[in-house]
């Protein structure tokens, strides 16, 4: 169900921008843990991958996120609640610093389910009515960004010089073949194609595209046309990218900044180790480790 939409006095074409997270997946790279346990709450240290996104969407302005889970995901809803018998210990102990650790966060979160697995567009699909008809930035938690400014507040800047959807990219000079790969403009900032996995030595450019967009509201118009024709199966975002696409309306970021991709095994390890090394009383065990081999 969607919420009522409030009047809004645009100035330009700078307007509320709200961020989704789609974290409905079955996370199944990750069994058997995530049997019980979302993939979006496995911690990188003692914080949870979700917590990086809302984090990286605070500081790039965004007061509003919309969460896109299942019915798998319960814990997700808990994560952002109050955690009453916590608060009631570090009140009565007085110990802010543990109080600030379990409060909710400061940014609104509003939770929406994808009742089927059908896919990323359909998943978009059902967040659509809370977006009011605004602007949004769409994340997978996958993607962890570490930099200043952040990945987010770096398509919002580029969003508002040019009124475009804007896609995050990477350039990766090896082999693109598992990744989206754009077809830059000429003018370095509009996208005029879009490659899916492209056959190696067939790929239009070594940009990559990373688990993060900006998406102005006529990409939902597209998305919902293409779900009017989808058949069966699972339903994807490239229909609606490809129609912006087509009228010149997509932009491209290179995002600066370190970019961590935990969506297997592999890259989650080398994710929590990344951010252990960052830290001098982790790093120490990382070193003592590796001596005793």
């Amino acid at each position: 169900m969607g919420m009522p939409c409030p009047r809004r006095r645009v100035q330009a074409i700078i307007i509320a921008m709200k961020g989704v997270i789609v974290a409905a997946g079955y996370g199944t790279r990750f069994l058997p843990v995530t049997k019980t346990v979302p993939k979006e709450l496995l911690p990188l240290l003692t914080k949870p991958s979700i917590q990086y996104i809302i984090d990286e969407f605070a500081s790039s302005g965004i007061e509003e996120v919309v969460v896109i889970t299942s019915r798998r995901k319960k814990a997700l809803d808990d994560y952002f609640d109050h955690e009453a018998e916590l608060e009631a210990l570090f009140s009565k102990e007085g110990r802010a610093d543990k109080l600030a650790m379990v409060a909710p966060p400061a940014i609104r979160v509003s939770f929406v389910r994808q009742t089927e697995m059908l896919g990323t567009g359909h998943a978009l699909l059902q967040a659509a009515p809370l977006l009011c008809g605004e602007p949004c930035v769409v994340a997978y938690p996958d993607d962890i960004h570490i930099g200043n400014p952040p990945m987010t507040r770096q398509l919002i800047d580029l969003y508002e010089k040019t009124g475009c959807s804007v896609l995050a990219c990477l350039h990766e000079p090896g082999d693109v073949s598992r990744y989206g790969v754009i077809d830059p403009d000429s003018d370095g900032i509009h996208v005029k194609g879009f490659v899916e996995k492209p056959v190696p030595g067939e790929e239009p450019s070594h940009e990559i595209s990373l688990g993060r967009y900006l998406y102005t509201p006529d990409f939902f118009h597209h998305l919902a046309e293409g779900w009017r024709r989808h058949g069966s199966g699972e339903y994807y975002h490239t229909f609606a990218l490809d129609r912006l696409i087509a009228t010149g309306r997509v932009a491209w970021k290179r995002v600066d900044g370190l970019r961590l991709d935990t969506g297997d095994p592999e890259g989650y390890l080398h994710a929590i180790l990344e951010m252990a090394w960052r830290e001098p009383a982790y790093r120490t065990v990382i070193e003592r480790f590796m001596a005793s081999r």
